[in-house]
């Protein structure tokens, strides 16, 4: 019997864990809350104590695994195993991560960035069937992606290499996070198309149920949004058309530097599904190099909240191809 991949996908609220086999089929999994408190002290030692019940609960040993592959936010340093600077995490100092869970665990651990890892999840069994040239696009609270090139992730001199959602869309728009104005996650993440319905909303002059529901004080999400387009509401179709142009330039710009075989749509926003995704389309088309046009598809993403757990499992299993002394 091939040996267990165990794959890992830490975020703020939760963590999710997947046992798969080799072929990244999930046969089991389960999830546990990430209590932040005392500066993230907690978080390492219950992803341990999670693993080590589960493996009794289920009559596993160390030996049964390849390895633990884990997708985390922050700064990652791969060859260290160590993450720093994952704010919802309440990490603020280097954490020594691979160190804790490989002598907690006894099973060779892997870490990279989450929205890298949802990449290769998505490239390997997902909307990227496999294909060696691939950029993921995840569309949450904020907007971040990875790229597959050659088959291999792409991590850049500092390991910033897909930061999608801080290419500049627009100069003199919304101050980012980041520090710099306009970066696409100011307007096509899910708190983005929230600032931008509520600013259209004030210069709107017609009918509009959006409308009326933001000049009446009711919370708004980006999926009220996008639900309020599909009925033809004209604010909103406003709203989502400024949203998906700028996604569409940026993709334009993503396919005609990396000319991938896709560019995948996922996150949250993605869910809008093919109403979302034909809009940004249109808006591509205007900005993309004929050849890339020929060769570089948008699709969205399939794999759901499982592309983080698949692609940290595909961490694993990259490393036994490079560095089979690591691996079991």
């Amino acid at each position: 019997m091939s040996k267990k991949v165990i794959g890992i996908d830490l975020g703020g609220t939760t963590a999710k864990f997947a046992i798969l086999s080799s072929e990244g089929e999930i046969q089991t999994k389960w999830s546990t809350l990430t209590d932040n408190s005392e500066e993230g002290s907690l978080i390492v030692p219950s992803i341990i104590d999670s693993i080590l019940h589960h493996l009794e609960l289920y009559q596993m040993s160390p030996e049964d695994f390849q390895g633990i592959g884990m997708g985390s936010p922050g700064v990652i340093d791969r060859e260290k195993g160590t993450v720093t600077g994952a704010y919802n995490l309440n990490w603020k100092t280097v954490q020594p991560v691979k160190q804790m869970i490989e002598a907690g665990t006894g099973i060779p651990f892997f870490l990279d960035n989450d929205a890298n890892v949802a990449a290769l999840g998505e490239q390997w069994l997902g909307a990227g069937h496999k294909e060696p040239n691939v950029v993921f696009i995840t569309l949450g609270t904020g907007v971040g992606g990875g790229i597959v090139a050659e088959g291999q992730l792409l991590h850049g001199a500092a390991g910033a290499a897909g930061e999608i959602g801080h290419i500049t869309v627009d100069p003199e728009g919304y101050l980012c996070t980041c520090g710099k104005r306009g970066c696409r996650e100011t307007i096509a993440s899910a708190t983005g198309i929230v600032r931008v319905a509520r600013d259209m909303s004030e210069a709107f002059a017609g009918d509009s149920a959006l409308k009326f529901q933001i000049d009446d004080g009711q919370g708004i999400d980006a999926k009220d949004v996008f639900d309020a387009a599909k009925e033809n509401d004209p604010s909103a179709l406003l709203v989502v058309d400024k949203v998906t142009y700028y996604l569409g330039l940026a993709c334009g710009n993503i396919g005609n530097m990396l000319n991938p075989s896709a560019i995948i749509l996922g996150g949250g926003v993605s869910k809008a599904g093919d109403f979302l995704l034909e809009k940004v389309i249109a808006h591509y088309q205007r900005f993309i190099f004929t050849a890339v046009r020929n060769s570089t598809s948008i699709r969205l993403a399939q794999l759901g909240n499982d592309a983080g757990v698949i692609g940290a499992a595909s961490l694993v299993l990259q490393k036994a191809l490079e560095k089979p002394e690591n691996i079991r």
